[in-house]
């Protein structure tokens, strides 16, 4: 036993586990690569300013949940809570938006930090994998994203999930609706911390969880009710252009996002068979944020979908993803010489891209046979002094369990062959 663990809320991804989640990483990127995002990598900690500005000094994100911490250069930094504010400061920062080529489509996959309280679907490290479009305003680029997430979910086998669509106005037309917000939350019977939320955004608190505020918000005004008619406009064609691609989707007028910076479209993917935490994803479109972190006016619209969330909606669908052997093919030497003759072989079908294991330590023939059998491995290649004096090698089908001989010359293309 180790005498340390991981610590409190987050976890350890190791086989054969973690093979779901690469496939579940690699399913969500996949339409992205075939619809012009390139791939971006930030660094694990940002500028503590970086997330105030963009997220919004009054979120739960900022004031509670965000791991910062003082460099010995004295520089004030944290973990990333989340990945939107890094990947357009990464482009503003490579003047990618300056290229000519707008909008500026990246997709991302990382690790992400919370100081939350651990509970299943809720981890203080969690993964994302997330897009970006930056540089333009078009209704085809916000029901782009929602396609594309929706395609990929499905690819995944997943079809218990649904869509939640909203807008959230513009500066010209939410201010009016907020303060028409701010006026009926002042009338409620709420605590300290959730009256100075509601002064400093009161779209915040329509995403508060607790029953008794979301009791007291029946009859709060709707957004839908104050949107100027450019927002309703730009809204209806997302809508249309969801709708003609078959993608279902639910009105939801009371859907926000946790974010400050989102602005118009805004959505969310939930999965009802995850209980509280239903949301596996979500996103939106925010014009703003070049301006908040120091950019350019740069329209632009994205969203993240949480793997360890995927995961546990597949669990809940009872959905078992189709995953490649790690080992298609196992060898098991006996003697001196069959280790050298097999090693040869196993790097040989490896640059052939065939997956194969080599029976390490010296093992009996039994023994190995057992480590064979638990790699999943479709053949093994055994052989001993007695085969090699022949020019052959011993081809077992574990499935089968039919034994045949081989030229040692002949096994690379004949395991070729059998593999497809």
């Amino acid at each position: 036993m180790s005498t340390f663990q991981a610590p409190k809320g987050t976890y350890d991804l190791i086989p054969p586990d973690s093979a779901t989640y690469l496939a579940v990483r690699e399913a969500i990127a996949a339409p992205l690569r075939t619809s012009g995002y390139g791939y971006v990598e930030t660094p694990g900690f940002e500028n503590v300013e970086l997330f105030a500005r963009g997220v919004g000094e009054s979120t739960d994100i900022v004031t509670k949940e965000m791991y910062a911490f003082e460099t010995k250069g004295g520089d004030r930094l944290a973990l990333r809570p989340e990945g939107t504010a890094s990947v357009l400061r990464a482009a503003l920062e490579a003047n990618l938006h300056k290229q000519g080529n707008l909008p500026v489509k990246l997709w991302y996959s990382g690790s992400y930090y919370r100081y939350e309280k651990p509970q299943k679907g809720r981890y203080r490290h969690f993964s994302q994998v997330g897009a970006e479009a930056i540089g333009a305003e078009d209704p085809a680029l916000d029901a782009e994203l929602i396609i594309l997430a929706d395609q990929a979910y499905r690819s995944l086998g997943l079809r218990s999930f649904r869509i939640l669509l909203n807008s959230l106005g513009d500066k010209e037309c939410r201010p009016v609706y907020r303060e028409a917000l701010q006026t009926f939350l002042r009338g409620l019977d709420l605590d300290k911390d959730t009256l100075r939320r509601a002064d400093i955004n009161p779209l915040r608190v329509l995403d508060d969880k607790r029953a008794d505020v979301q009791k007291q918000l029946t009859g709060a005004p709707l957004l839908r009710d104050y949107l100027c008619d450019a927002c309703k406009a730009y809204h209806e064609e997302v809508r249309e252009l969801i709708t003609a691609a078959g993608v279902a989707f639910e009105d939801d007028p009371r859907l926000v996002r946790g974010l400050d910076y989102y602005t118009r479209t805004t959505f969310e993917f939930v999965h009802d068979g995850l209980g509280a935490q239903s949301a596996v994803g979500g996103g939106g479109r925010y014009d703003g944020l070049s301006e908040m972190i120091g950019g350019p006016a740069l329209p632009s619209v994205g969203w993240a979908l949480g793997v360890d969330r995927t995961v546990l909606a597949l669990e809940a669908e009872g959905v078992r993803l189709d995953l490649p052997s790690a080992t298609s093919v196992y060898a098991v030497p006996l003697g001196e010489e069959a280790r050298r003759v097999l090693f040869a072989k196993v790097t040989e079908l490896r640059k052939l891209g065939v997956a194969a294991d080599f029976s390490y330590g010296s093992k009996g023939l039994k023994g190995a046979m057992k480590n064979a059998n638990r790699s999943g491995a479709r053949f093994a290649i055994v052989a001993g002094e007695r085969d090699l004096a022949e020019g052959v090698v011993q081809l077992k089908d574990m499935e089968s369990g039919e034994q045949v001989a081989v030229g040692v010359g002949e096994i690379v293309a004949e395991l070729e062959s059998r593999l497809g």
